[in-house]
């Protein structure tokens, strides 16, 4: 073959196989940008849009943002660490052991958080708004409550405590606001409605948490031990606790009301640990539970009355053992306060209600009567 054919053949393989790129090209997900490279067309000018104006934002909006910017200075982020012994060369480790949320109570430095926050923790550190770390003391704390006063130096400027609201006229539906870090996200704000009241959940030592609060705002891991808002910027509850299998919220989320906080804390502020009030008298729930199904009632049996106590200054009779084993009650109790009561449990959450020292009245069953009797309360164990 000649040069020449030879030249020719090669012009005509180039340009089939540049028709084959063309084709690939168009069919790839580049085609466009490739396309208009193969073109003959020019470029033209282009400019940023034209921003629409958004006008102002809604009444709802506007709160919202000032309620976050007013009680996110007053958040805290808590991460707490656990000392370990090495098996081997019996060195202590401080590892990492959680993270949670907590809040600023007063101008003395103290932080309210939950006690599963710090939970088996051997030291917790706070970290501001701003981004400064304190280390920070336990105070005292109250597993029953599931509730923990820290404190952090009082030397510097602090942001000022959360406003303190109240729980006890809390409706069904109204806006809820809950600021925490879920999951190590620091400075979330979510927002939800009161979706019901007085609730229950199992707490530590088998003790039952009663009166929490529950909402749909988005609780997650690490929210623990945040403040719980009203529209209005008050705290009214620590969200404590979510509902969910997977671990992450459901919409099911609790808070311990703010006036069992305002009850507790400052117990654990002057003492280290929260003193119940008391009656002085012996009860036992899995008992109680049994007799009262047989002798078809609904109270708590007296089963013992403490010399000296309360109960027995009042005239409160426990109940009598028979020769025989078999036992007589004497006193059934059935309100507190005109509120009735049917478990050992709920009868701590109604005497949780009021403070050592308090006098209230107490309806009881005796020998078929119903009588109302007033007992001031003792300090309990």
């Amino acid at each position: 073959m000649s040069d020449n054919g030879r030249f020719l053949s090669r012009l005509i393989w180039i340009t089939i196989a540049a028709m084959l790129l063309v084709l690939l090209l168009r069919a790839s997900p580049g085609y466009f940008a490739w396309d208009y490279f193969f073109s003959s067309g020019e470029r033209q000018q282009a400019e940023p849009r034209t921003v629409v104006a958004r006008g102002n934002l809604a009444e709802d909006e506007q709160s919202t943002i000032a309620l976050f910017e007013n009680s996110r200075d007053a958040v805290v982020f808590i991460t707490t660490r656990q000392h370990v012994r090495d098996a081997w060369t019996r060195n202590i480790f401080s590892v990492p052991s959680g993270t949670g949320s907590g809040f600023i109570w007063d101008d003395q430095g103290h932080i309210i958080t939950n006690f599963h926050v710090i939970k088996g923790a051997s030291e917790a550190t706070v970290r501001l708004a701003d981004g400064r770390d304190y280390k920070a003391a336990l105070v005292g704390a109250s597993p029953a409550h599931d509730i923990a006063v820290l404190k952090i130096g009082i030397g510097f400027q602090r942001p000022s405590p959360v406003p303190l609201g109240t729980s006890r006229d809390l409706k069904v539906g109204q806006k809820v606001f809950a600021i925490g870090n879920p999951f190590g996200l620091d400075w979330t704000l979510t927002t939800g409605i009161v979706s019901a009241l007085d609730r229950s959940l199992p707490g530590e030592g088998g003790r039952i948490i009663d009166n929490l609060i529950q909402t749909d705002a988005a609780i997650n891991p690490g929210n623990s031990g945040g403040p719980l808002l009203d529209s209005a910027g008050r705290l009214i509850g620590i969200n404590t606790a979510i509902y969910s299998p997977s671990g992450a919220s459901a919409g099911i989320g609790f808070a311990v009301p703010v006036d069992t906080v305002n009850r507790v804390v400052p117990q654990l502020i002057s003492r280290g640990k929260y003193i119940r009030p008391a009656l002085g008298i012996t009860v036992d729930g899995k008992f109680n539970d049994r007799l009262t199904s047989m002798l078809d009632v609904n109270g708590i049996v007296i089963l013992g009355v403490s010399r000296g106590s309360a109960a027995e200054a009042a005239g409160l009779k426990g109940a009598v053992i028979s020769p025989g084993g078999e036992i007589a009650p004497k006193d059934i109790i059935i309100a507190i306060d005109d509120k009735p009561v049917t478990t050992v449990d709920k009868l701590m959450t109604r005497l949780d209600e009021y403070r050592v020292g308090d006098t209230i009245k107490i309806t009881i069953l005796r020998d078929g009567q119903v009588m109302e009797v007033s007992v001031t309360l003792q300090p309990g164990e």
